[in-house]
């Protein structure tokens, strides 16, 4: 069991940040070494979250979507992975993902890779693009995001509960509207 002082070293402060465009260029920059370290298996590499909507508050952690043609063939890059400074985390609470963290407890980059044709490819896009198409909405959603930071007592299970019913009604109109969008 940990003690008090270890669990208060391993706590990371939950910060909302305004938007900050650098955020693009650092994803890009990302990017670049992903796609070096990933290879062909890698069909897209897209910047998601709130970093990736210009004019929305976020944690400043950049969010990335990987698509791959195999997980295998992923896990297989898996030391790629960790030379760019990444812990590899499994599924971690989402079957069939991959999910990497980099920063430690300053958390810099989150990855979120599945295979193609695995609904939460869609789930992850539908939102990053309804938000952008629908900034009132975006405006609401960066006062939920801000308020839920402040209320948390910087623990990140609190932070998500105070978000969770906005993305769940958000996140089913984004994806009948992204999906409506495609089709024309």
């Amino acid at each position: 069991m940990l003690g008090f002082m270890e669990k208060k070293l391993r706590q990371r402060n939950i910060i909302v940040a305004d938007y900050n465009p650098n955020w693009v260029k650092i994803f890009a920059t990302e990017k670049r070494l992903l796609t070096k370290a990933i290879g062909e298996n890698a069909l897209k590499i897209e910047h998601i979250g709130s970093t990736s909507v210009e004019g929305l508050v976020a944690k400043p952690i950049i969010d990335i979507l990987i698509e791959v043609k195999s997980l295998n063939d992923l896990e297989l890059a898996t030391q790629n992975m960790i030379a760019l400074g990444y812990i590899v985390k499994g599924e971690n609470g989402i079957a069939g993902r991959r999910y990497f963290q980099k920063g430690g407890n300053h958390r810099s980059h989150h990855i979120h890779a599945f295979q193609t044709g695995d609904i939460n490819l869609l789930r992850h896009r539908a939102f990053k693009e309804y938000l952008i198409a629908h900034p009132k909405i975006a405006i609401i959603y960066g006062r939920i995001k801000t308020e839920a930071a402040l209320i948390c007592g910087n623990n990140s299970e609190v932070y998500m509960e105070n978000k969770n019913d906005f993305i769940q009604k958000y996140e089913t109109l984004a994806i009948k509207w992204f999906t409506k969008q495609a089709s024309g």
